[in-house]
């Protein structure tokens, strides 16, 4: 059993409540009737060519324990909006990370950025549930699913109540999964769900895979200046960034700093 088995099975147990019929049905109440979403995908592609940060909010995770157990979402989500940052993701999962969607919801509330919901979204009612509490954009780990059709029914369906789809992947097999997905947001995650070593060589490698049309983000492993460069010199859009903002002592310029790097076209780097 690797970590990720031991996670979505938490998960399935989590849905089997979600599926009760009247939690269900004002679930789907509550999505229909949220506000329209910030655009998660636009806040991707900077306008002048600068590599966009996605800042996450991160407790604690299952290979480093604790990293910021007394975090503010509020006051942390202002911090990373100072320094510029694109978006935020929020980890929504409490026996892992130690999330919850009151942390979604704070965070979002104190800034104007778009969210992510990061999580482990294995059902429809997960995509729902993300509407309902405001978030804007959800991820769906393709490692996650063995069912292809079944994975494409939920990035449709997400699309459909109006939020944004980060499709992460690990290798070149699962970009090519994504890409007849139809995925128009594609994540390489540089941190395997096996082992969990990190390696920003992963995203490096598998960049020029990623059409310029798809928005392409690098996850996990950058924690210095110098990895959001590589990222952004092989053409990366974003950066999703977690453990070395929670830890930094000053986010606001950490974010600062990873954002003034240029993005290059891909296939173009040197």
């Amino acid at each position: 059993m690797t970590v990720l088995d031991d996670i979505l099975a938490a998960k399935r147990d989590e849905v089997t409540l979600l599926h009760q019929p009247a939690t269900r049905r004002a679930i789907e109440r509550a999505a229909l009737a949220a506000p329209t979403p910030r655009d998660f995908a636009s806040a991707l592609r900077r306008a002048d060519g600068a590599l966009a940060v996605i800042a996450e909010l991160k407790r604690r995770s299952p290979s480093k324990g604790d990293l910021a157990p007394d975090l503010d979402p509020a006051v942390t989500a202002k911090a990373y909006e100072a320094g510029g940052a694109a978006a935020l993701s929020v980890l929504t999962d409490r026996p892992f990370f130690g999330g919850s969607i009151d942390d979604l919801r704070a965070a979002r509330e104190a800034t104007q950025l778009p969210a992510l919901r990061k999580d482990f979204t294995i059902a429809e009612i997960q995509l729902y549930e993300a509407r309902a509490v405001g978030a804007d954009a959800v991820l769906l780990i393709v490692a996650a699913f063995r069912d292809d059709a079944y994975l494409r029914d939920l990035h449709d369906l997400a699309r459909d109540l109006g939020l944004a789809v980060l499709v992460e992947t690990h290798d070149d097999a699962e970009v090519e999964r994504a890409l007849d997905l139809g995925a128009s947001i594609i994540g390489v995650n540089n941190r395997s769900l096996q082992t969990f070593a990190e390696d920003v060589e992963v995203a490096v490698a598998l960049a020029d895979r990623l059409p310029p049309e798809v928005i392409a983000v690098a996850e996990s492993a950058i924690r210095t200046p110098e990895d959001a460069q590589r990222c952004a010199s092989v053409g990366f859009d974003a950066v999703l960034v977690g453990e070395a903002l929670v830890r930094a002592a000053d986010p606001t310029s950490l974010v600062r700093t990873f954002a003034s790097n240029q993005v290059t076209t891909r296939g173009a780097a040197t």
